[in-house]
């Protein structure tokens, strides 16, 4: 009950869909971690291991690491509920947690620990609050940054392109209605620079060509398939055939060798008186 009624800091090492805590008193002694999820069961199950702990609000400050980075998202629910939540630089984390373990290895549970002790040490860490107006602000200039970075990415792949399309490319500082002067006297002399139209139809001339190539292709090897094959749909002349005919071909190398040679008797004559 003692340690209940003493201030803590839950320092707070956040990312998109967890979070890792670790709860400190004025001392530095650790009451208690945990890593939680962001979503709706997650935060309330934080929340409640940081009652179980602290139940006093008054008595208890929330240090949460880049809360205008990646902290944003949850530090503004822990405002919602009704928490004090103080930022904490990440560079500030990041050296504290290199003096504390001696090295500068990243988890999240060693981030958690640095946040705290930051917490806990420092003083005149910025207060993050609810002002509307500010997150009004923020989401207008993200929007106006956004927009600074497409219009940059686009105006250099026109000049990549004019850079194709006409000598020496296009000036610097161009506008869109140059731009779109320039592309009406470019004319070009492949498929690559055509309109939608065109190009669509030389891609279906180009797939019409390769259509009947392969039809040619096929019948001129269906005929000459034809003519070597006989009736019955094997190679070899027409008259020919494989099996023995009626009057089969002989060569004299197929004539049996010839025996030996035999008279026939003829009937004597009679003598002469």
């Amino acid at each position: 009950m003692q340690q209940q009624a003493e201030r803590v800091v839950i320092g707070m090492d956040p990312h998109k869909r967890s979070a890792t805590i670790e709860v400190m008193t004025a001392n530095e002694d650790v009451l208690g971690d945990g890593r939680f999820g962001t979503d709706e069961t997650g935060f309330a199950a934080m929340t409640d291991d940081v009652n179980g702990v602290q139940p006093d609000r008054d008595r208890r400050v929330w240090a949460v690491e880049g809360c205008n980075g990646i902290g944003h998202h949850i530090a503004v629910r822990l405002l919602a509920a009704g928490e004090q939540v103080f930022d904490v630089p990440p560079k500030l984390s990041a050296r504290t947690r290199f003096f504390a373990t001696g090295r500068g290895r990243k988890t999240d549970a060693t981030d958690a620990h640095s946040v705290a002790l930051v917490g806990t040490r420092m003083a005149g860490l910025r207060p993050v609050v609810d002002d509307q107006q500010l997150t009004v602000l923020r989401v207008l200039a993200d929007r106006r940054r956004s927009l600074g970075e497409d219009h940059t990415r686009m105006v250099s792949q026109l000049h990549q392109q004019l850079l194709e399309l006409i000598p020496g490319g296009a000036k610097r500082d161009l506008s869109a209605a140059q731009a779109k002067a320039l592309l009406a006297k470019v004319r070009p002399r492949d498929s690559a620079g055509k309109t939608s139209n065109e190009a669509m139809r030389a891609l279906k001339r180009r797939l019409s060509d390769i259509v009947y190539r392969t039809m040619l292709d096929d019948a001129i090897g269906h005929t000459f398939s034809s003519s070597r094959t006989g009736p019955g749909g094997q190679r070899g002349n027409d008259s020919d055939s494989s099996a023995t005919g009626s009057h089969p071909r002989t060569s004299s190398s197929d004539k049996s060798l010839p025996g030996p040679v035999t008279t026939n008797p003829r009937t004597p004559l009679p003598a002469a008186s």
